[in-house]
């Protein structure tokens, strides 16, 4: 069987609160990695204003969030002659994630009402950009197995068209999968934040009796 190798680019999103192949297998390959942004701020005021100004961008809204998670989808696809026919051999996604968090710089320093306040937001941020780059994790083990299962085509152009429009409707897929977890999310925070202060609070006063 004669192979065409040709890559793919399926997109690079910003989220904010965003090898060898084998023959007719996937294998996706995923990095995730952190960075961290100071902020200031003695009071809680200070806190939201500092988040506010001082967060990553949103280049869809233009406005700065207090976390974020920018994802970046590639990969190639591997072409082979299947009975005169072109078919896809073999896909490889990959992924990369950045996770961006707040850091902030007087914690050591601030009181026990307002520390307690800090740990709970700082956490619950980090565990909403962690599932951001979750969804984009089976997002691409999705794709992989999409572009495998395309049917091959007369030649290796129209395999290609097939692939590129696959490629689309499984980021647009992703997109409204990101997007309905950001608004669930919203619509929960103020009960989400009173219920993990509450569950902190209790946490502290069993660990001091």
């Amino acid at each position: 069987m004669s192979r065409v190798r040709l890559p793919f680019k399926a997109a690079l999103l910003a989220l904010l609160v965003a090898m060898p192949l084998g023959a007719a297998s996937g294998e996706t390959v995923i990095n995730k990695s952190f960075s961290y942004f100071s902020i200031g701020g003695r009071t809680a005021a200070e806190l939201d204003n500092a988040l506010s100004k001082g967060g990553p961008m949103m280049k869809s809204t233009g406005a700065r969030h207090p976390g974020a998670t920018r994802i970046k989808f590639g990969g190639t696809i591997t072409y082979v002659n299947r009975g005169g026919r072109c078919a896809v051999g073999a896909a490889r996604v990959t992924l990369s994630t950045r996770i961006i968090l707040p850091r902030w710089k007087h914690r050591p320093q601030a009181g026990r009402d307002l520390a307690l306040v800090w740990d709970t937001l700082s956490s619950d941020i980090k565990r909403h950009e962690e599932r951001h780059a979750e969804i984009a994790r089976n997002h691409a083990r999705k794709m992989e197995k999409m572009f495998l299962a395309l049917r091959p085509q007369t030649d290796c152009e129209k395999m290609q068209e097939s692939v590129t429009t696959a490629s689309a409707e499984a980021i647009a897929a992703h997109d409204k999968d990101q997007a309905r977890f950001d608004r669930t999310e919203a619509a929960n925070f103020d009960r989400r934040m009173i219920r993990l202060l509450q569950y902190r609070l209790e946490t502290l006063k069993k660990a001091q009796r």
